[in-house]
């Protein structure tokens, strides 16, 4: 059982990655630190978690903590993941890990000089449907992939929360638009080569709040829009030319609808469904981290998602962000 320390009480551990290493089948959660110890105890008393501790380090000194979950701002994503892997605890860290790819190398060499798993937390990857999406486009289901069309919005105007706040890492591209981007790159298996976009700010956050872009892939083009100010939405699609393919709900599975994929054929007149049902990507993902723990080869048979993934997709959020600078095709 993989003893997990949880770094910070916010409210995507409190709401889904604790209740998913609770009934996970290979995990405890062991301890729960905060600098405001009176909230970590709050918690413990929750969830039955043995150990409180007042501050970060404290956790990762305590020999009753195997790997932490990192849910603090994304502004300290990078420094908690080095010190964690410093102090010889495995690290699922949320996403994105990173504001800047380049960032992302000092956390690899934390992870190989401790022999530790450092793994950022897209939960995406984990869930049966984006298995299943990756398979149908290997095995030529919709013949060749030509356009891949995606879309993450919500509404979210609260200038206390994170992702409003520039100083922090908000932003729609930090938040929402790595899920495309992923998502993508998961399901074809292929790298961007350029990328052109166009990116608008709040006048008073100063976050990106809107961006629309165009990713070519070579063989395909991905484009999408993401944004913090617009109504509830997600969708992805793969077209090819003997048919495409369609993710009912991508990215949160199973709150914006059903786990489902469907399989269009050309001429529309046939359609295939594959449903997902009972599934929690956020179990699925712990799970997997802590078999891959469990085996003592971290680089082996378990397919978690590893930085040098991370950095190819931070890769191409800063050629967006660039791209919407420049008003030109970036490389990424």
């Amino acid at each position: 059982m993989l003893r997990w320390g949880i770094l910070s009480t916010a409210k995507i551990g409190r709401d889904h990655v604790i209740p998913a290493i609770l009934n996970a089948d290979n995990g405890i959660v062991s301890g729960i630190a905060s600098r405001d110890e009176g909230r970590a105890r709050t918690l413990a008393e929750r969830f039955a978690i043995a150990n409180v501790f007042g501050s970060y380090e404290a956790m990762l000194a305590s020999d009753q903590i195997d790997a932490v979950y990192i849910p603090l701002p994304t502004s300290q994503h990078v420094e908690w993941a080095i010190k964690a892997a410093n102090a010889g605890k495995h690290v699922l860290c949320e996403k994105p890990i990173s504001l800047h790819a380049d960032e992302i190398d000092d956390i690899i060499k934390a992870r190989d000089a401790n022999g530790v798993l450092v793994s950022e937390a897209f939960m995406v990857t984990y869930h049966p449907q984006w298995h299943k999406v990756r398979a149908l486009i290997a095995e030529g289901a919709i013949g060749t992939l030509r356009h891949v069309q995606a879309a993450f919005t919500y509404f979210n105007m609260d200038a206390g929360n994170m992702r409003n706040i520039a100083a922090l890492g908000g932003g729609a591209l930090p938040d929402i638009g790595v899920y495309p981007t992923v998502a993508t790159r998961f399901a074809t298996g292929a790298e961007p080569q350029r990328v052109s976009a166009k990116v608008e700010r709040d006048p008073t956050f100063g976050t990106d709040i809107f961006t629309t872009c165009r990713a070519d892939f070579g063989s395909f083009e991905m484009t999408m829009y993401v944004s913090t100010q617009l109504a509830l939405r997600q969708e992805i699609s793969f077209h090819g030319d003997k048919g495409w393919i369609e993710v009912a709900a991508p990215f949160n599975a199973g709150l914006y609808d059903a786990d489902v994929v469907s399989l269009h054929n050309a001429d529309h007149s046939e359609e295939r469904k594959y449903r997902f049902a009972g599934v929690n990507q956020y179990r699925m993902e712990v799970e997997a981290f802590a078999r891959a723990v469990a085996s003592d080869d971290l680089k082996g048979n378990e397919e978690i998602f590893t930085l040098e993934s991370s950095k190819n997709n931070q890769k191409l959020i800063d050629a967006i962000f660039r791209a919407g600078e420049s008003g030109n095709w970036e490389d990424v």
